[in-house]
């Protein structure tokens, strides 16, 4: 069944569509959620608040936005939360394989398992690096799939500042995992005063 009828089914109180309506989605929840938090710990915590939210506020979900792009907003919160909650920093683990849909950021890593781990790892490194604001753009972005718009609803920011978000946070994240390419890299200034001489 599509979204639409297992979320009209789960407001008239059909527990088997709620069931079925969180399930399709939790996958999903739990990989942005890791990817934002950086750890399995504060993920599962974020992912697990974020569902509660989700059937509580699911009565008053009215569809004037996409019920993924509600469901997005709701376990980016729920993970911004957890990290303030916990008062730290989040911290590398071990991720998991994301199995529904594969997502760009999964698409680009390789094949074989040791391979693919170790990837994944380096990328949780890299976004831990990042700031709490460009780490979840870009993760909203090449983890969950939303565009521009979608993330500036689910953020509650206008899309030109997603843009820029995600630039810098994908700049940043290329610098992090390829320190020796960003030092020979010309500062913005060195490199316009070279293209005017």
């Amino acid at each position: 069944m599509d979204d639409s009828t297992l979320i009209t089914a789960a407001q008239r109180g059909d527990r088997q569509a709620l069931d079925q309506l969180l399930r399709k989605h939790q996958s999903r929840i739990h990989a942005v959620c890791r990817r934002i938090a950086g750890n399995d710990a504060d993920a599962l915590d974020a992912a697990q608040e974020a569902l509660i939210a989700i059937v509580k506020g699911l009565p008053r979900f009215d569809g004037r936005s996409k019920f993924s792009t509600w469901v997005y907003r709701i376990a980016t919160n729920a993970c911004i939360d957890e990290l303030r909650r916990r008062r730290r920093q989040p911290t590398p683990g071990l991720p998991e394989y994301e199995q529904a849909n594969p997502v760009p950021m999964a698409a680009s890593t390789p094949r074989d398992p040791a391979e693919t781990v170790t990837a994944r790892i380096d990328i949780d490194r890299g976004l831990e690096q990042l700031p709490q604001e460009f780490r979840t753009a870009v993760v909203l972005r090449d983890v969950a799939g939303l565009n521009y718009n979608e993330i500036a609803e689910v953020l509650d920011i206008a899309p030109g500042t997603v843009r820029s978000r995600i630039a810098r946070g994908r700049r940043q994240l290329v610098d992090v995992m390829n320190p020796g390419n960003s030092r020979n890299r010309p500062e913005p200034e060195n490199r316009h005063k070279q293209t005017s001489r």
